[in-house]
């Protein structure tokens, strides 16, 4: 009995480490030949935020960075070591990006903040949003971080984000001309110091309500419990993936004239969907008003986002094999596919009429000092809150 048992587990255990053997190799000889392809043809430039996407999505896996995580433990729970390790993420960002964004050119390439107005598209998108990664289970960077790494159910999600997102730019010019007042980056309206002094008293006022409130429900303010600490094979403290993200922000900023984005990219691939079933999407007045509509006549390899989204996928594989944890699964309740599916189109939606996302409008734009940042993650929040109270209603836990 005992020795079948043995037996069995030895077996088990070296099926799981041929396949994630496999996947590693398919991941590495795939990123591989996508970067040389990408410099060959599109520029090192291309090339280059490609493997910066390929360091984000291990870093996001290996440090298990998501943000819905975190928001939803500090609405469960009240521990709010997650929220907090984003609040050094941001404050780090705004001290690099502050005084690069002021000079507006570095190494030869013009640079600029996300920065956008405040009004109640901000609001209701990014509430849809938070409702959304509670549903749907992750973000918009974790969702590619989960997915590359083999969750089956994300893949649902990332389906449903792209379906969102295209219905947001069909419906985008319903919600130009909301109430609302011009972009203000505290920055540009109090000068680099100003800026930063500022972004910190704001982070700062964050991290000590977290503090008061895990101590009012626990007494006693925790760090995250881990160990065996791993550069390879994960799982890295919170605190290393948050600098390491922060090092992903300022090597997107140097190379692509802009901080990270995400969203972006899904509703270009939306477009190029019903372009191929015979839908024309560029006289929709996202499209024929706006920058992406260049984009619609291009490859998808020649749009940054979506390189540095597919290289986020590809890293998270290779992190996922690495750490002996790509074990995709095809038995999903009939709940969870629904969760996913009303999440990802909460998700695609809320973004697009939010001006971004957790990275492009939350990380993004408050690490530009843009104070539709701070609106963006109030909203997404109280929108985070409800998600995690819906959750069981589809039997996530």
């Amino acid at each position: 009995m005992n020795s079948d048992t043995t037996l069995s587990r030895t077996d088990i255990d070296l099926s799981v480490l041929i396949r994630n053997r496999r996947t590693l190799g398919v991941g590495a000889i795939l990123s591989l030949l996508l970067f040389l392809f990408l410099e060959i043809n599109y520029g090192w430039r291309q090339g280059a935020l490609f493997i910066v996407g390929l360091g984000a999505g291990v870093i996001l896996y290996h440090a298990a960075f998501g943000f819905t995580a975190a928001w939803r433990e500090v609405a469960n729970t009240g521990r709010g070591a997650g929220l907090r390790a984003q609040m050094i993420m941001l404050a780090v960002t705004v001290l690099v990006f502050t005084p690069l964004i002021a000079q507006g050119e570095i190494f030869g390439t013009n640079i600029r903040g996300s920065v956008a107005p405040l009004n109640v598209a901000v609001i209701c998108g990014a509430f849809m949003f938070g409702l959304g990664m509670q549903l749907g289970g992750g973000c918009a960077s974790g969702t590619l971080f989960t997915a590359g790494g083999g969750n089956t159910r994300m893949l649902i999600t990332l389906a449903s984000f792209i379906a969102g997102s295209l219905i947001g730019t069909w419906q985008w010019q319903l919600w130009q001309g909301v109430p609302g007042v011009p972009p203000i980056a505290l920055s540009q309206s109090f000068g680099v110091i100003g800026g930063i002094v500022g972004s910190l008293l704001l982070f700062s006022a964050v991290w000590y309500a977290t503090v008061l409130y895990e101590k009012k429900r626990h007494r006693e303010v925790i760090t995250e419990p881990r160990s065996n600490f791993s550069i390879l094979r994960g799982p890295w403290p919170l605190i290393a993936g948050a600098l390491a993200l922060v090092l992903v922000q300022v090597a997107t900023l140097v190379l692509a004239g802009r901080p990270w984005g995400v969203t972006s990219a899904f509703a270009l691939w939306g477009a190029k969907i019903a372009g191929v079933v015979g839908l024309d999407v560029s006289l929709w007045p996202y499209w024929s008003r706006t920058g992406p509509a260049a984009s619609l006549d291009q490859s998808i390899f020649n749009d940054v986002t979506s390189v540095m989204n597919i290289g986020i996928m590809l890293g998270a594989l290779v992190a996922a094999a690495l750490a002996r944890k790509f074990s995709p699964s095809t038995k999903l309740p009939m709940g969870h596919v629904m969760a996913a599916v009303i999440g990802g189109l909460l998700l695609g939606y809320g973004a697009r009429i939010a001006f971004g996302c957790n990275i492009g409008a939350y990380f993004s734009g408050i690490g530009s000092t843009s104070l539709h940042g701070w609106l963006w993650f109030a909203a997404a929040f109280a929108g985070s809150v409800l998600g995690t109270r819906l959750r069981p209603k589809f039997g996530l836990t």
